[in-house]
């Protein structure tokens, strides 16, 4: 097989499209893939203020440069969620990302800014990690894209991220997360704009993407990810890909455009929201999730220093 496009000698074959690409066919067909989906939903104007959340991980960096070289006006954050080395070597791929290409990245710490990290979390409350960690960042986004005046909170799920969550969501019929189950989650009463530009690509792509154009990314697993259940569907489907090419593509737009509409699409004002007594932040309740998971930790152990990880 050649490359689609000129007939040269291609670095990749992509089965589910039935093509090959040579290195700059193929960067070309990431970064249009990335604008059709920007296009096709909707999900911001050329001159928006984007805020891309970067974790040192191929996705996030790969997305960045992407943006970038469209030509849109993109800032980095990155957050320190004190795991140990994993967290100070993610924190470093981005800021060598953002130094080598003259961006901006904003830098948060967990521990320095709320008084705990995700270790300390899961060890004072018992919460599962991924649960901890996934409710610390939303918290630390969506207040930095509104108090920075951002038009849209963009991040760096993937196809295979988002297929392996609705599979998850469609063996339970988790009808309120399918709900949310959209590229693109509208702005609304505190919360910011969140798009995901990358739904049409895959971890396959990405990394790809990133040796092609000399992205230095981290490339360990959260080590403390083990156990996730979205990992065991990200395999299921991948080996269901292998023998059908395209399956995952086909389930995830299938969803977005047979069964969204009837599903029903999500938005902030389906539940009224008052403000969180202690932060400011959006909530149906008098305090919100993050600010009950800080106060549990408070109550149950004492915060680690700086420089330790719980």
């Amino acid at each position: 097989m050649r490359c689609r496009v000129c007939r040269a000698e291609p670095i990749i074959e992509l089965r589910q499209h039935n093509a090959a690409f040579c290195e700059d066919h193929f960067v070309k067909f990431c970064r249009d893939q990335v604008q059709r989906t920007i296009d096709k939903h909707d999900m911001f104007e050329p001159d928006a203020r984007l805020l891309v959340a970067v974790s040192g991980g191929k996705d996030s960096l790969a997305l960045w440069d992407i943006l970038d070289r469209l030509g849109y006006a993109t800032e980095g954050i990155v957050i320190g969620l004190g795991i140990g080395d994993y967290s100070d070597e993610s924190t470093e791929m981005a800021r060598r990302f953002a130094d080598e290409r003259d961006l901006v990245l904003h830098v948060h710490d967990l521990r320095t800014e709320h008084g705990f990290d995700i270790p300390t979390a899961v060890s004072a409350t018992g919460r599962v990690a991924c649960s901890a960690c996934g409710l610390s960042k939303r918290h630390v986004l969506d207040a930095a894209a509104v108090d920075g005046g951002f038009d849209a909170l963009v991040t760096g799920h993937n196809l295979d991220d988002e297929a392996a969550v609705l599979f998850g969501n469609v063996i339970r019929w988790q009808t309120d997360y399918l709900a949310r189950q959209s590229p693109v989650l509208p702005e609304g009463d505190g919360f910011p704009r969140k798009v995901k530009p990358l739904v049409r690509l895959g971890e396959r792509e990405m990394a790809a993407y990133c040796i092609v154009t000399g992205i230095d990314y981290i490339v360990d697993e959260c080590p403390m990810a083990a156990g996730n259940r979205h990992l065991e569907y990200k395999d299921l489907l991948n080996r269901l890909e292998q023998r059908s090419p395209g399956a995952k593509q086909a389930f995830y737009a299938g969803f977005l455009d047979r069964m969204a509409p009837i599903v029903g699409t999500a938005s902030v004002d389906d539940v009224e929201l008052g403000r969180c007594g202690e932060c400011g932040a959006p909530t149906p309740g008098e305090t919100c999730s993050f600010c009950r998971l800080s106060d549990r930790v408070a109550a149950q152990v004492a915060v680690a220093g700086p420089g330790q990880s719980g």
